[in-house]
């Protein structure tokens, strides 16, 4: 099977061990302790070390998400906000140079320096309400079709903040890191 390998950037990497957003947007989020590691311990079938997934029989397939840098910075472009922090969108691990949405359904590598985390792909992370209210009016909207992939950890490793590599089973257009990706509607 032919493999492609794409330079990017693992620019942040989220670990709170609670959940900053539930309830009602308009109450505010939860004051909790959030890092933003240089480096995360991953455990094949349970996610990222000390994060609040970590474990977690209902989140086993969503246990790490990954997002596109340059989703965020199209949308804001596109909202005319000014920078976002991709640290409130709660996302695991943020990437830039890779387009994530082919991902789904597949495995992939992340490479970084003298490591590798293999994930699987699941699902499309869909945003919720709270974006409108941590980052910005619109933003939930905005944000739909380019909200990051949920995986789950197929290997044991760990990801480090810094240059790595993606390696895909399927080819990836870098350039579109920032496009929503729109499920067309049934009849």
């Amino acid at each position: 099977m032919a493999t492609f390998e794409y330079a990017v950037e693992i620019e942040h990497l989220l670990v709170s061990p609670e959940h900053a957003y539930f309830g009602r947007p308009r109450d505010g989020a939860a004051d909790v302790p959030t890092s933003d590691r240089d480096e995360a311990e991953v455990v094949a079938g349970k996610g990222i070390v000390g994060d609040r997934f970590f474990g977690k029989a209902a989140h086993m397939d969503a246990a790490v998400t990954v997002f596109a840098a340059e989703a965020l910075e199209e949308i804001a472009r596109e909202l005319g906000t000014g920078p976002l922090d991709p640290l409130l969108t709660r996302r695991n691990v943020v990437l830039r140079g890779a387009e994530l949405a082919p991902l789904i359904g597949h495995d992939f590598t992340l490479r970084s320096r003298d490591a590798a985390v293999t994930l699987h792909g699941g699902r499309p992370a869909n945003p919720c309400a709270w974006m409108d209210r941590v980052l910005a009016p619109g933003v939930h909207a905005a944000m739909r079709g380019r909200g990051g992939v949920r995986c789950t950890p197929v290997s044991d490793g760990v990801l480090r903040r810094g240059s790595a590599v993606l390696v895909s089973p399927v080819e990836l257009d870098p350039s579109r890191a920032g496009e929503a990706v729109r499920r067309p509607r049934l009849p």
